[in-house]
């Protein structure tokens, strides 16, 4: 149902070393890249992300409650995607472990410009 998701920017050079490395441990690349905004997955496959300077010309700003989750093949690819983006310039938003008893396991982190992600298998 969802085709993309899309977060902003201030950086878009900073956004993109950021999220060239997170795409890349996902096995998919830039799949647009227009000078303001950026796009990584794979054209007619499963939602991918972006990230954009804002049209309007206003600061990019974080939405409260939004977070964009990342679906990863299992439990060492949640560890190293959320190595990844701390390496990268993001911070922790919690560690990578399960929770609940629901099998859910996830790492949450926020991108440097404070977009908040997670990666989880279930």
């Amino acid at each position: 149902m969802i085709g993309y998701v899309t977060v902003g920017t201030n950086d878009l050079a900073r956004a993109a070393r950021f999220y060239d490395a997170i795409a890349a441990e996902m096995g998919v690349g830039r799949m647009m890249d227009f000078g303001t905004f950026i796009a990584w997955g794979t054209p007619g496959g499963p939602a991918g992300i972006a990230a954009t300077v804002p049209f309007d010309g206003n600061p990019a700003s974080v939405g409260n409650g939004v977070m964009v989750a990342l679906e990863a093949r299992d439990r060492a690819q949640v560890d190293r995607l959320y190595g990844i983006a701390l390496d990268h310039g993001g911070s922790c938003e919690g560690p990578p472990g399960p929770r609940g008893d629901s099998g859910f396991y996830a790492g949450y982190f926020r991108d440097p410009d404070g977009n908040k992600l997670n990666a989880f298998v279930m």
